[in-house]
């Protein structure tokens, strides 16, 4: 057998044993749940708009993986192909140019571009879109360093108060909460009372600013019952690493309990901006 048979041989079997390293290597990461969900925080069904937001990932990095390999695979080719063999001295033959390949290199990096345009531009039209008639309305104030919910529907309210982090277990139950009905069209109306704040539930894959003196919104479809954690992602002051809450999905059953709780508390009507701060008063009456 010649030298050039057996380099020949070598090369295919160490071909062969690096593509099955790669597939079973891929073939082991979709059989773990969190790769089902593209490393997300969050579970399928938690919200129609996390769903969005998941599968434009998940669809983004199987594209740049087949990118990847793609690349590798004709760097690898390259460098076998075209290495320099045993007693072959300078260079190979340059090429100067490749018309068809370079309007090639062109070509696909556009289309790649303009496809990832395209899925991401749909998938964010469809999470800002507002409802025409959302089931459930609630009206969500930021502040130093708290949160109020207004529940418009029910014409009742609750006022949150900062939570005090003591690494002791069951602090997190004492944190404001907002109650959501599963399976309901929900419109959140966002707010501040003073600076700059961000509401944010990681298991939803959505985050909003709330900026003072104006209102945002955030449109969504609830899907499966539990309890969420959310937090201000803004640096807002002094205590922002306590600004938590709680988001509680519930069944409509328990959610209109949650509502009778708040009335038979007192906590009827709606605050609105009139609890709100503004942080340049002063400087304008100095003015």
């Amino acid at each position: 057998m010649s030298s050039q048979t057996r380099t020949g041989t070598r090369r295919g079997r160490a071909l062969k044993v690096s593509a099955v390293a790669v597939l079973a290597t891929i073939s082991l990461t979709a059989c773990s749940e969190q790769s089902k969900v593209g490393f997300l925080p969050t579970e399928r069904g938690t919200t129609d708009n996390a769903d969005q937001v998941m599968d434009l990932w998940i669809g983004s990095w199987i594209a740049a993986l087949g990118v990847g390999l793609l690349v590798w695979g004709l760097m690898l080719w390259c460098m076998v192909a075209y290495r320099r063999r045993k007693n072959e001295t300078g260079y190979p033959r340059q090429l100067a140019y490749n018309a068809p390949l370079e309007i090639f290199y062109t070509i696909v990096p556009i289309a790649m571009i303009v496809s990832l345009f395209f899925f991401s531009f749909r998938a964010q039209t469809a999470i800002t879109e507002r409802f025409d008639n959302p089931d459930t309305k609630i009206q969500v104030y930021g502040k130093q360093w708290a949160w109020d919910f207004n529940y418009l529907d029910e014409d009742v309210h609750y006022q949150g108060v900062q939570a005090h982090l003591t690494g002791e277990t069951g602090v997190e139950k004492t944190l404001p909460t907002l109650y959501l009905p599963a399976d309901s069209k929900v419109e959140l109306e966002i707010s501040s009372r003073d600076v700059i704040h961000s509401f944010w539930v990681p298991a939803f894959l959505e985050k909003i600013d709330m900026v003072p003196g104006r209102t945002n919104y955030m449109s969504f479809t609830t899907g499966r019952e539990g309890t969420f954690a959310g937090k201000c992602a803004e640096l807002c002051g002094e205590y922002h690493s306590e600004m938590l809450f709680n988001v509680s999905v519930v069944s409509k059953d328990e959610y209109n309990a949650q509502m009778k709780k708040l009335r038979d508390e007192g906590n009827t009507g709606i605050i609105g901006d009139e609890y709100n701060r503004n942080p340049n008063l002063n400087a304008t009456s100095n003015n």
